[in-house]
Order: structure tokens, then C-alpha cells, then sequence
């Protein structure tokens, strides 16, 4: 049993208890809305699927403001929740670890200029000579393949050791590409670095990583923090300027209460390869479909295995690319939902420790609340229109509304609040005012962009049990604009549900339309939102305006202009 057994158990009882106090608080505010005047058979519905919401909106608060606490209090956020951090000083790296960078169907100049730059980087410190980038490929069509091949072999003769492999059929996708390399080419590696084909990772942040795993024999995955590249399309600087906040606290706080047996996400992290490949490899479900998010089950097979698997709530040094467009975003998540929900199928893995098993309930609970919100709204315009809310005392209405938004984005607004009260950190930003107006101009797009995600997912999700599902496809992560036509193509649904809900409120129940606003007029809205975002002439607009800039975006214009 681990030394700190004892103290991670407290960490978690205290989180237990939060999370109690966070749900009671909102469903008692539903309760005081619904319950004035009896109760309709909508009232029951609607507070049925908020109460369904509750669990993880309470975990969003819950992270947000443990996280918070540490990331201002805590000289060291990172050491106080991974103590091999305190026993790590990087160095000249005594194992070997192979660079793995899965691809499949990609633009590989932009894959190949991150990997330039990390090795570089791993050359200037010395330590170039215990790294080996390997390239796993997965394209399929001849003409690409052809085109990847000959980038490589440029890319080689620059940099010899890379090594390049490409399968003949993609089977198990990137988790069996990767496995297929840890059988045959990974002898002599002791750890593996895994990259998606939009990853970048510095060399101190690299170093770092393999520093820690060589102070913690038993540490199996450390996964760092990840931010998104700086990025020239609107869509992806707001989107990220958010979840980069969001993410800092969300990931301290739930490591705080996680310890050794944390998430895994994928990639920009570093593995330990003789205990993944004897404990990782993915069998197929019952019905012989391949395991599409195979990350966090991974990470619960080795941590029932005894081994760790740590978050390292840092940013420095590792990014990504996030989607160019919305309609790319709406894919992502779809794939990310159809992965998640087959882990209904793998709770009963045998051997899972407790916490594993909250990390695939808590990872189907995230996709899992869309269709409940939409049936909030449903049940909510039901019950309005047939005269059952005129009961309902506005302050609560209000108060219920500002408490469950304030808690489902706790982890952003309170990275956002850590921003503003660190001068050092909001500098970064190009201090305080151009952060501020950065997060205003990101909380106006989340505002119009939550509810046509949520929509979108519980409308995949319904259609999922009965084959609705979608392929695991190559991704298109080229800045791009959107068509009217091809918006109206893709968010007609939406749109004519936002319509629907909104009309009939204001037909029926015009008092109760206000308080649908501002979830059915994101859906009204999904067509002029899909195409703005996407616009060159809305992103030229907020790069010279300097609006929602990452640190890094600053940091190169400065030394652009020396």
C-alpha cells in the first residue's frame, strides 16, 4: 500500500463531501423553483434530468476550486500533487526512450517542424543520443503514403536516427499501431514519448518527464498538461484561450484528490514500456468493435496492475492543435463520445480499483449530461407553455441559472481568476486588461458555442444504440472558412430546434422565453456562429487586435520584433 494511502483516502472523503454540498446546493435551488404552486409531470421530468446533470457539474465546482486553492496557495502546485516532482532534477537522461509520433493521411510539414524543433532542442542539452523519433504511419491511400515517405526521407537526412514505419491495415487504430510497435521495433527502448501528429514538446518539458520517471520506478504514465497551439482561426484561438484556463485548475485540483492513479489522455506523455505492453493491450468488446478511446482504459488497466499513473499539471512546454472550424469541433467530439460511451461495456473489467472505475464513469458522465440539458429545456418549455411555471419565484430562477453556469465552468473561471491576481502570470498575457478582454470575448463564444454542442451531442447520442455512430476518421486540422450552405447543411437541426423552443415560448409563454435565451439562442444562432468563427476576415481581425493571445503567440511576436 503506498506510504500517502492515508492522506490521498482524506483527500477524497473531503472531495466526497464537496461534492455533496455542491449538488445539494443546486438541486435545493431546483427544488425551490419547480416546487411553489405542486408539482407538474414536467416539473418532474425537468428536475429528473437536472438531478442527472448534477454529479458532474458538482465535479466541474469541486475541481475548480480545489484547484484554484493550490494553484494560489501552493508554492509549487505540481510538486504538492506529484511528489516525485520534489525527487527529480533534470539532467543528462540515463534511460532510452523512443519519440513515437502516430500519423495517419497527415500534412507532414506540420508534423515534421515540432519534431525539428524538439530534437534540436534535446541536441543543445545533450542528451540527444538517448532519443530515437520514430514516425508509426497508418495511411492507407498510395498517393499520400508516397508523399509521406519522401517527406521522411528529407526529414532523414537531417536528422539520420529517425526511423519510419508504415502498416499495411490500420487494425486497433492508433492503439494497435502503437502495441504493433512495442512487439517488433521497440527493443532497447525503456520509455516511450507519445505525440499525436499535432503535438509539440519542448526539450526541458521532455526532459522533465523522463527525470521524473527515473526518480519513481513505479511510475507507468506521467501525462503533462496541454495547452493549444498558437493559432491563427478564430474558432481555435477563442475555444483554447478557455480550456488553457480551465484546464490548469481542473487538472491541479483533480490530482490533488487523484494522486498516482490518474488520467491518461494520449499523448504528449511519457510511458514506461515493458509494463504497458504486459498490462495495455486492448482486446476488442463483446461484439468484436475495436476499444475507440483506448487512452483511460489503459491508464485503469495499469493502475489495477499496481502501477502509477500520474497528471503533471504543468503547461510549460507542451501543446497541441485544437479544431480549425466548428464543424471540425462537432466531429472531434462525436468520435469522443462514441468512444466513451463503449466503456459502459468495460466497468466490470475484472480487477478495477475504485478509482478507475469513477474514471470511466466520470468520462461517460461528460457526454452523457447533453441529452439531460436538452431535456431540462424540453420539460422546462413544456411546463411553461402549459402554464405550470408561473409559480416559480424569479430570484430562484435566477439564482439556480448563475449558480449551475458558475459551477459547470468553475475550473476557466477560476484559472481566469488565478490569471488576474498573479501580476507575473497575467504579464504573460500582456497583463491584466488585454487578459481580461480576452476572457470576455471567449466567455461570449462559449456562450453561443455550449449549446450547440451540447445539442449535437445528445442528438449522436440518441441515434448511437441504434447504429448512429460515425467512422474513427482522419482529421482535418487545416485552418479553413465555412460556406452559408455548407453551415446550413450541418446546423439545420439546431437551428430549427432553437427556433421551435423559442417560438413557441414566445407564442405560449412570453415571460419564460427570456430565461430560454440563452440556451435556444446559441441554437438560432449556429449558422452566422459557424461561419464568423471560421472567418479569415473575423480572424485577421482578432490577431491584430492582439485578442486572446496564448503566451507563446506573444512571447514569438516579441522576439519577432528584436
Amino acid at each position: 500500500m503506498p506510504a500517502h494511502y492515508p492522506v490521498v483516502t482524506q483527500r477524497r472523503l473531503f472531495l466526497a463531501l464537496l461534492l455533496f454540498l455542491l449538488a445539494t446546493l443546486q438541486l435545493g435551488l431546483a427544488a425551490r423553483v419547480m416546487a411553489p404552486g405542486g408539482w407538474t409531470p414536467w416539473e418532474v421530468l425537468g428536475f429528473l434530468c437536472f438531478a442527472g446533470t448534477a454529479p458532474w457539474t458538482a465535479l466541474c465546482a469541486a475541481n475548480g476550486l480545489i484547484g484554484l486553492a493550490l494553484l494560489l496557495l501552493s508554492p509549487d502546485p505540481p510538486a504538492a500533487v506529484l511528489p516525485a516532482l520534489r525527487r527529480a532534477a533534470p539532467g543528462a537522461p540515463r534511460l532510452a526512450t523512443a519519440i513515437v509520433i502516430c500519423i495517419r493521411n497527415e500534412e507532414m510539414g506540420a508534423v515534421l517542424a515540432p519534431l525539428a524543433r524538439l530534437l534540436d532542442g534535446l541536441a543543445a542539452a545533450g542528451a540527444a543520443g538517448r532519443f530515437t523519433p520514430w514516425l508509426l504511419s497508418d495511411t492507407q491511400d498510395p498517393a499520400l503514403a508516397a508523399a509521406e515517405e519522401a517527406a521522411v526521407a528529407e526529414f532523414r537526412r537531417r536528422y539520420p536516427a529517425t526511423r519510419y514505419r508504415r502498416r499495411a491495415a490500420n487494425t486497433g487504430f492508433k492503439a494497435g499501431n502503437i502495441m504493433e510497435f512495442l512487439d517488433r521495433h521497440a527493443q532497447g527502448a525503456e520509455l516511450m514519448l507519445c505525440l499525436d501528429a499535432d503535438s509539440e514538446m519542448s526539450a526541458a518539458a521532455v526532459l522533465r518527464l523522463v527525470a521524473c520517471m527515473e526518480a519513481d520506478h513505479r511510475l507507468a504514465i506521467l501525462q503533462q498538461l496541454i495547452v493549444g497551439r498558437p493559432a491563427e482561426a478564430a474558432f481555435p484561438r477563442l475555444f483554447q484561450f478557455g480550456m488553457r484556463a480551465g484546464m490548469r485548475a481542473w487538472a491541479t485540483g483533480q490530482a490533488w484528490w487523484q494522486g498516482d492513479e490518474g488520467p491518461y489522455w494520449g499523448h504528449n506523455a511519457l510511458i514506461r514500456i515493458e509494463p504497458f505492453r504486459r498490462h495495455a493491450r486492448l482486446e476488442t468488446l463483446p461484439d468484436g468493435r475495436p476499444i475507440l478511446s483506448h487512452d483511460q482504459v489503459e491508464a485503469v488497466r495499469l493502475q489495477a496492475a499496481g502501477w502509477k499513473v500520474c497528471c503533471l499539471p504543468e503547461e510549460a512546454g507542451s501543446l497541441e492543435g485544437n479544431p480549425p472550424a466548428l464543424p471540425e469541433f462537432m466531429a472531434r467530439d462525436l468520435r469522443w463520445a462514441a468512444g466513451n460511451m463503449q466503456y459502459w461495456h468495460l466497468l466490470r473489467l475484472p480487477g478495477m480499483t475504485a478509482m478507475g472505475f469513477w474514471q470511466l464513469s466520470q468520462a461517460i458522465l461528460l457526454f452523457l449530461g447533453a441529452p439531460l440539458w436538452v431535456g431540462v429545456l424540453v420539460f422546462a418549455a413544456l411546463n411553461a407553455v402549459t402554464g405550470g411555471g408561473e409559480a416559480a419565484p424569479a430570484a430562484a430562477l435566477a439564482a439556480l441559472l448563475g449558480v449551475s453556469w458558475g459551477m459547470l465552468h468553475a475550473p476557466k473561471l477560476a484559472g481566469y481568476a488565478e490569471v488576474l491576481l498573479r501580476p507575473a502570470l497575467a504579464a504573460r498575457y500582456g497583463g491584466r486588461w488585454a487578459f481580461l478582454r480576452g476572457a470576455a470575448a471567449e466567455l461570449a463564444f462559449t456562450a453561443l458555442l455550449d449549446p450547440v454542442s451540447l445539442f449535437n451531442k445528445a442528438m449522436f447520442l440518441v441515434r448511437l444504440p441504434f447504429g448512429g455512430g460515425q467512422g474513427w476518421a482522419p482529421q482535418n486540422r487545416a485552418a479553413r472558412g465555412v460556406g452559408w450552405g455548407d453551415a446550413v447543411r450541418l446546423l439545420w437541426p439546431h437551428t430549427l430546434f432553437g427556433l421551435g423552443v423559442f417560438g413557441l415560448l414566445l407564442w405560449a409563454a412570453p415571460g419564460a422565453a427570456l430565461w430560454a435565451l440563452p440556451f435556444a439562442g446559441g441554437l438560432v444562432a449556429a449558422v452566422p456562429f459557424c461561419v464568423l468563427t471560421a472567418s479569415p476576415e473575423v480572424s485577421a481581425w482578432l490577431r491584430t487586435a492582439r485578442l486572446a493571445a496564448t503566451p507563446e503567440e506573444l512571447a514569438a511576436g516579441l522576439a519577432a520584433a528584436e
